[in-house]
């Protein structure tokens, strides 16, 4: 079992029947800010991939996909883990114009993941993706981008604060920018996860920039595949929360890798056998288009928005046995 935060004196705001109304209104309130303000049309994703396809998103390379045999092809499919490099081959095949984008319901299993307050192997998010231009992809308008989608997530919980008084939660809209690096140089002493909690703590609201390559110190901030995010473009956004007294995030996400960036974090990662694969050919072969885009985690936001101390709240999963006793000591109900 991964590290349990037993919250003090924790009561959730709503009963379960009400929590899962709030969770419907959350999602439709959300999903239609962010198409509105990204310029976004909504499609269908896949549930699994071809795994010779090299569609998967490798996350941090040692994950390992849920793999089954399909009985009328005789060939193997996985499970994704997120549809980081998909949607960049959906916005080909679909022909979508720059400053337009897509945006899908992404359901997934991760059997390697963590399991506590902030994990589960079921991961369910909003993964979206745009279309830009060459002169668009730049430092400000990833910026841009982020400031747009933390005002969209306050929107949103104004608009459920109005709906449910007791779920006052004390937001900012004042997004402040670090990179990774920054943070080392700030606190030299501490952990990568120690860094984030005492920046976000103080800041509230956080993007942290630059995560996949290495400090200067010799490590990662985070990992990060080599063949979606740009690592010097790219970042996550947190929040702090109030209920588990941590650094809470809620979208990792960035520009895309071009020809340049790809080739070059490929090397860095030692995973130049994927340029064998049809999607990285293309891509070092110009034919993609220039994106960027991100997952929005769905059950992190509910949990965000609602007050809730643990995931497993908000989203149906399986858990450990400590984990299930430690939540029912704490007066957490898991679905």
């Amino acid at each position: 079992m991964s590290k349990f935060i037993k919250p003090g004196n924790y009561k959730s705001a709503l009963p379960i029947y009400e929590t899962q109304t709030a969770i419907g209104i959350i999602k439709r309130l959300f999903e239609d800010n962010l198409s509105k303000t990204l310029n976004l049309k909504r499609v269908s994703a896949p549930l699994f991939v071809e795994p010779q396809s090299g569609l998967n998103d490798d996350l941090n390379g040692i994950e390992r996909a849920v793999e089954f045999e399909i009985k009328e092809t005789g060939t193997n499919a996985v499970i994704v883990h997120s549809l980081a490099k998909w949607k960049r081959m959906a916005l080909y095949n679909y022909g979508f114009p720059a400053g337009e984008g897509l945006y899908t319901d992404m359901n997934a299993i991760r059997r390697d993941e963590e399991m506590d307050n902030l994990h589960s192997i079921y991961v369910d998010q909003w993964d979206w993706e745009k279309v830009i231009d060459k002169a668009s992809r730049n430092e400000t308008l990833l910026k841009t981008t982020v400031t747009a989608i933390v005002n969209s997530i306050c929107d949103t919980a104004e608009k459920i604060n109005e709906l449910y008084p007791a779920l006052t939660v004390n937001l900012s809209r004042n997004v402040k920018f670090i990179t990774s690096q920054q943070l080392e140089d700030m606190y030299p002493e501490m952990s990568c996860k120690e860094r984030e909690n005492a920046y976000v703590k103080e800041h509230r609201t956080v993007f942290i920039m630059q995560i996949g390559d290495v400090l200067k110190s010799g490590v990662k901030h985070d990992g990060r595949a080599p063949d979606y995010d740009d690592w010097t473009l790219n970042g996550d956004i947190m929040f702090w929360n109030d209920i588990l007294e941590c650094a809470f995030e809620i979208s990792s996400m960035g520009i895309r890798v071009d020809e340049e960036s790809l080739n070059s974090q490929l090397k860095k990662a030692d995973c130049d056998k994927r340029r064998g694969y049809p999607f990285h050919k293309m891509l070092l072969e110009g034919k993609l288009p220039l994106t960027m885009g991100g997952g929005i985690g769905q059950s992190r936001l509910c949990m965000l928005l609602l007050k809730k101390a643990h995931i497993g709240e908000v989203q149906v999963s399986i858990w450990d046995e400590e984990t299930m006793a430690n939540s029912k000591a704490a007066g957490i109900t898991l679905l």
